[in-house]
């Protein structure tokens, strides 16, 4: 078995080299055998897409977290469009699960923990409007679980929260460089986060 496996990442290996992929086809490629289309897809906008990738990837049954842009109206945004321009785009994970082990409302739960439900102006030391909370749903169950999810936190807390409620349209990955940033970038990372007080905000909120 281990010298299959070996053979089957050295195909793999060879034919991405032969047929390069964008950020978002090589994430969800490498290491998986099964059928995508046993996978489903959500859409979430917590702040910066680095930590939201950071958090979905630590979740079983997540088969990847890739970063990028919706939401809005420009076609094919650049991370300079969505930051500096009123695009209406934020920034989004798109996170491909196995709904066998994981389920839509398991991460509805992990985006609340990771997210200030509070926050209008976008979140933690990120602002303005490419930062704000957004939860993307795709059909009729998913609004219901969102909704659900909405008036279960608002009784816990006893405050209206203010993370947004969009249909989904369209997802951009964004450029390769943000893909997987917490871990090609970690010290940099690290110190981005210590600095925009993101684990110690959230447990202050949740704990």
């Amino acid at each position: 078995m281990k010298k299959i496996a070996f053979l089957s990442i050295i195909f793999n290996f060879l034919f991405l080299i032969q047929n390069p992929l964008t950020a978002g086809e090589l994430k969800i490629s490498i290491g998986n055998s099964e059928s995508l289309s046993s996978y489903k897809k959500a859409y979430f906008a917590g702040g910066c897409f680095w930590c939201m990738e950071e958090s979905y990837d630590q979740v079983d049954g997540v088969l990847s977290s890739i970063s990028g842009y919706s939401g809005g109206h420009l076609k094919n945004p650049k991370y300079e469009d969505v930051i500096y321009k009123d695009t209406g785009h934020v920034e989004v994970i798109e996170v491909t699960y196995n709904p066998l082990v994981v389920s839509y409302k398991d991460l509805l739960n992990v985006y609340w923990k990771n997210i200030d439900p509070f926050d209008a102006s976008g979140q933690f030391c990120d602002k303005g409007k490419s930062y704000r909370s957004v939860i993307f749903f795709e059909n009729n169950s998913q609004k219901e679980l969102i909704d659900q999810s909405f008036k279960e936190i608002e009784k816990k807390f006893d405050k209206k929260i203010v993370t947004l409620v969009w249909k989904f349209d369209i997802f951009y990955p964004a450029e390769n460089y943000h893909q997987d940033y917490y871990e090609k970038n970690f010290i940099r990372y690290l110190m981005y986060k210590n600095a925009c007080k993101r684990e110690e905000t959230l447990k202050k909120i949740w704990n």
